[in-house]
């Protein structure tokens, strides 16, 4: 401790000083007075701790009001905080995946103010099914005979397959043995739902007979699973869903499908890569098809499961329902995005997904090019802005194969330093409301694809 020190403790002013200061007030009218007490204690703790190893004061004991307001501003931050995607992936699992259209919004908000009718049957004043709303919806969409909603697709695989199979034999191609986001393996859920795995095929080719020769005396199901995730290309033979069920009905066996992102649209209809339509599906005799709600759905998270209603009843009656059921936000957005489908004339304008998705190259050229001038303005003294022609993903999980035309902003160093790069992204991610792009090839890319709001953007990268 130098001679200096004492003095230096003597600065650091009183809670009781620093509350009844005027330059606190607004402090204590946001954040209440027990929240500026707590952080005041720890900011002289700081200081103090400062004192004692640098014997000097924090470069902030100036102004203990903007210090005060500063932190407990940033610990207010909402930890799901808005950014805009320009990453070039429109389904971004980290972003949280679809974006809501404002019919889900609204009627979100409309389930958090009031009481709503999730488990009351207005007819009999008794309880009713808290699916049962979206399960009429969903079987005029795809045909299916009854429907069954939890909270995402992978608690739709393990519902149905311990509802199902518990205890039995589940055949499935090998090719179709993926892993998902998460570590989110088919083998593993299987286990977990007390099914046991019979792998049939090779990974590139697999036959309807080899189903055939594989079912025992213990086999429940056979399972189809959609490899929405990878791509095998050369000598590939894979077994049609239509096929499957052919065979399941021959065998008196049920035959399950899980589609992943799903669609219950055709949507090459809008020039998109081709899907496997769940209404398809039921069609060809499937007796279950679960799919997600938050890909290309469009709508919130949840798992959707449609098909037999005898099977739909079992799933229904399984304990695993109720500890893996959807809640009244995520039901309401869900039947606010399905209605949506029974438009399909205005649907590619009223959901988000949709939208994005068919955005055309040229109009997002044309928006890289008015939003240009400012940023090379902005940015000349270090980096080469150009607008470049780009291919935009439609999902990190789903469909990452697929590729969509589109524009970006790009961003290269005038004096070739990647460290710039490193550097500019992560100021943009400091922003109030942070933008996210993707480094690649010695540029720094905004994929105009999933922007909507240009002037909330452009006041975000000129400051």
């Amino acid at each position: 401790m130098t001679s200096d020190t004492p003095s230096l403790y003597s600065q650091l002013p009183a809670t009781d000083r620093l509350l009844r200061d005027a330059a606190f007030q607004p402090a204590l009218e946001r954040y209440g007075h027990r929240q500026v007490v707590d952080m005041l204690r720890a900011l002289q703790d700081e200081a103090r701790q400062a004192i004692r190893e640098q014997q000097a004061l924090p470069g902030w004991c100036v102004d203990w009001a903007k210090e005060t307001i500063s932190r407990l501003g940033s610990r207010a931050q909402s930890a799901l905080r808005p950014v805009y995607n320009l990453s070039g992936t429109v389904l971004h699992t980290n972003l949280g995946r679809a974006l809501q259209a404002q019919e889900a919004v609204d009627a979100v908000a409309q389930a958090m103010r009031s009481p709503v009718t999730l488990e009351y049957d207005l007819d009999g004043a008794g309880r009713g099914h808290r699916d049962r709303a979206l399960a009429d919806l969903l079987c005029q969409l795809t045909g299916a005979e009854d429907a069954c909603i939890v909270n995402n697709n992978a608690a739709a695989v393990l519902l149905m397959l311990a509802a199902t199979a518990a205890g039995q034999e589940v055949v499935v191609s090998r090719g179709e043995l993926v892993e998902i986001g998460g570590a989110f393996r088919i083998p593993d859920v299987m286990r977990q739902a007390g099914c046991r795995l019979v792998e049939v095929g090779t990974t590139n080719r697999t036959h309807l007979k080899d189903y055939h020769q594989a079912v025992g005396e213990d086999t429940a199901l056979l399972m189809k699973v959609h490899t929405s995730n990878y791509h095998i290309e050369g000598f590939t033979k894979a077994v049609e869903e239509s096929e499957l069920a052919s065979l399941g009905e021959a065998l008196g066996m049920p035959v399950i499908a899980d589609l992943g992102s799903g669609s219950l649209i055709d949507l090459s209809q809008y020039g998109l890569p081709k899907e496997p339509v769940v209404s398809d599906l039921i069609q060809a005799g499937v007796s279950l098809v679960s799919f997600s709600g938050d890909k290309l759905t469009g709508g919130p998270q949840a798992g959707i499961i449609v098909g037999k209603k005898a099977l739909i009843e079992r799933l229904q009656a399984h304990p695993l329902k109720r500890a893996l059921r959807a809640d009244k936000m995520t039901l309401a957005a869900l039947e606010a995005t399905l209605r949506l489908y029974l438009q399909p004339e205005t649907l590619a304008q009223k959901l988000p997904t949709l939208r994005l998705l068919t955005r055309s190259a040229g109009a997002i050229e044309e928006q890289a090019l008015r939003l240009l001038p400012a940023l090379q303005t902005r940015y000349a003294a270090e980096f080469t802005v150009q607008v470049m022609p780009c291919l935009s993903q439609i999902g990190s999980g789903s469909l990452p194969v697929d590729r969509l035309p589109g524009a970006a902003l790009t961003f290269t160093p005038v004096d070739g330093r990647g460290s710039r790069l490193n550097a500019l992204a992560e100021r943009w991610r400091r922003l109030q409301k942070p933008v996210i792009g993707r480094i690649y090839d010695g540029r720094l890319w905004l994929d105009l694809r999933c922007l909507e709001d240009e002037a909330g953007l452009m006041e975000m990268l000129l400051q």
